[in-house]
């Protein structure tokens, strides 16, 4: 949790795996770029060998890491080195964009209130292990929901849990597909991932419990 006007640009590192295109991950580093968020991307990791996410940050001039997850015995000792990864670049805050395992204990302690998701529905509706991508879309449709969205909310240990910062609702029209209504969902993730992350540069992010409060701005 950041609790005062942050005394510089924050340092953010964006942590991800699996094959996605790192759409997400390009809208944090462009909203840095084009001043919406007064810090930079110091670091993106990826689990997962291959990812095209990790070439589009290096194209994008931003340091990358690979911490390949077949290498580690453990979910432990996995987390001990991405660790190690974000503290050695001194992140302030850690940016999850489509990383599908679950953060250990640990690990999370480690970055208590100063992790970060976006989850493509409503939570805590359609969330939890096996909600992601495609899946979410699918059971919007299929329980006949009239509205879905984005959550973006901090990160803690059990999958789309953490307190909720911000919401944005996005209709459901009668002859959407999974593929259109991910379209339209995708648009506010990007609008709605960086700006959270401005309110948390910005020092206006309090966690009460399960509850995220926004401080109003400091003149």
């Amino acid at each position: 949790m950041s609790d005062s006007a942050s005394p510089r640009p924050i340092r953010i590192g964006i942590l991800l795996s699996g094959k996605g295109r790192g759409s997400n991950m390009q809208a944090l580093i462009d909203a840095t770029r084009d001043g919406r968020i007064p810090g930079a991307v110091a670091l993106v990791v990826s689990t997962s060998p291959g990812a095209p996410a990790l070439d589009r940050a290096a194209s994008s001039g931003v340091a990358t890491q690979l911490v390949p997850a077949p290498d580690y015995p453990s979910p432990d000792a996995l987390d001990a080195a991405l660790a190690e990864a974000f503290e050695r670049a001194e992140v302030d805050l850690i940016c999850l964009a489509g990383y599908m395992r679950l953060l250990t204990p640990g690990f999370v302690r480690r970055f208590a209130g100063r992790m970060m998701n976006v989850h493509p529905g409503l939570l805590p509706s359609f969330g939890g292990k096996g909600y992601y991508g495609k899946r979410v879309h699918e059971a919007v449709l299929e329980t006949g929901a009239r509205f879905t969205g984005v959550t973006v909310h901090f990160v803690d240990d059990e999958y789309d849990h953490g307190p909720i910062i911000l919401q944005r609702v996005v209709p459901v029209d009668d002859d959407d597909t999974p593929e259109t209504l991910a379209q339209r969902v995708l648009v506010e993730e990007h609008r709605a991932y960086p700006e959270a992350v401005r309110l948390f540069a910005e020092g206006r992010l309090c966690i009460e419990g399960r509850r995220v409060r926004v401080l109003p701005t400091r003149s």
